[in-house]
């Protein structure tokens, strides 16, 4: 790995795993790159992050609440 090269990882502000350029280094180990989507520069991730896959009840009630306006008793805010 040297500077400039490209590496995938994965990018905060895209929110998801993209081609990346090596920006810093120390000695062998990449330390910063900048995603070549959106060019934000952040650490080295070795392409760990992100939520994992969203189970198929998750996606149900995600889009179950997008259509009918209603949230699951566990995730409606608390009163007051």
């Amino acid at each position: 790995m040297r500077l400039g090269d490209d590496v995938d990882d994965y990018c905060s502000r895209c929110k998801f795993s993209s081609t990346h350029a090596v920006v810093s280094m120390a000695g062998e180990d990449v330390q910063k790159v900048r995603c070549r989507t959106c060019n934000h520069e952040h650490n080295y991730r070795k392409n760990k992050g992100g939520r994992g896959a969203m189970s198929k009840k998750e996606a149900f009630d995600k889009v179950l609440a997008s259509v009918t306006g209603v949230m699951e008793e566990s995730k409606k805010p608390a009163k007051k």
